[in-house]
């Protein structure tokens, strides 16, 4: 999409970010894939081998690239995480494929890279609880799949109850919100939830999925955020880190507007947050 490219141009333009502060990941191992998704899957996966409905249901047509720019991705939120053990925070311009499950791939996600990234950390012993936050606007059900029986990482999934996917996983905490729903309902729900989760699970990690497609002009959405609510729904999440002190890493989701303009911006405000809040 347009956006992975605008959106670090844009940061670099208006002096929010140096170009120093990037990085480039390198392609992910099978090994590591093969830690979170089924052999089987990703078999079929490397070689274009899936059938035509289990293609139609990634929504994409496969292609050796396509494999390729996939496993750059998770191999960036892997390194996001790491870096944020070290730096508090550290984001991921593309990622937050929460649509693939073990065995299969939906909605524009083939690899679950934030379920890559989560059993990086507690299989290497860098996070004893995780904690998923995920403000997409579709339920996070790959997630929720991968770790219905992790108890050492726990999924938050705060999404509209009537978007996609129409069946859903069970999260540990799923909170459905209705259509239309405004700033200050929203944030006050998130609000309320996301203290409540972290006081009761003391996680040592967080990653946040943050979606712009929570907001009201995006085409596959179906709520009614403005482009300061989204801000500030990114804000409450990154305090709550910084005052807890638990590392975070981000993904930036979705974000299907109409107008480019407004998902850079509300993309590029969580850049600015993590500026203003952390350095």
């Amino acid at each position: 999409m347009l956006k992975y490219e605008l959106l670090p141009e844009q940061l670099i333009h208006e002096g929010t970010l140096k170009p120093e502060a990037f990085f480039e990941p390198q392609l992910i191992t099978e090994a590591a894939i093969l830690g979170t998704h089924d052999q089987t899957y990703w078999t079929k996966l490397k070689s274009l081998s899936l059938s035509r409905v289990e293609e139609r249901r990634t929504g994409f047509p496969l292609s050796k690239e396509l494999i390729e720019r996939e496993r750059f991705i998770m191999q960036g939120t892997i390194d996001c995480a790491l870096f944020a053990l070290e730096n508090r925070i550290s984001m991921n311009i593309a990622g937050g494929t929460h649509h693939s499950f073990t065995n299969r791939g939906e909605g524009f996600c083939l690899l679950n890279d934030i379920a890559l990234a989560a059993n990086h950390l507690t299989r290497n012993g860098l996070s004893k609880q995780v904690l998923v936050v995920d403000l997409d606007v579709h339920q996070g059900n790959g997630t929720a799949e991968i770790f219905r029986h992790r108890p050492d990482v726990f999924t938050l999934s705060m999404h509209g109850a009537k978007n996609y996917p129409m069946h859903k996983e069970v999260s540990d905490l799923d909170i459905e919100v209705p259509d239309g729903i405004q700033d200050a309902a929203y944030l006050k729900l998130l609000d309320f939830n996301l203290k409540q989760t972290i006081d009761q699970i003391q996680p040592d990690f967080i990653f946040f999925q943050c979606g712009v497609d929570v907001l009201s002009t995006d085409k596959l959405g179906r709520l009614g955020l403005s482009l300061e609510g989204c801000k500030q729904r990114d804000f409450l999440v990154m305090k709550a880190c910084y005052e807890n002190e638990i590392p975070l890493a981000a993904a930036m989701g979705g974000g299907y507007s109409e107008d480019i303009r407004q998902i850079i911006e509300a993309h590029a405000n969580t850049f600015r947050l993590a500026q203003e809040l952390y350095f």
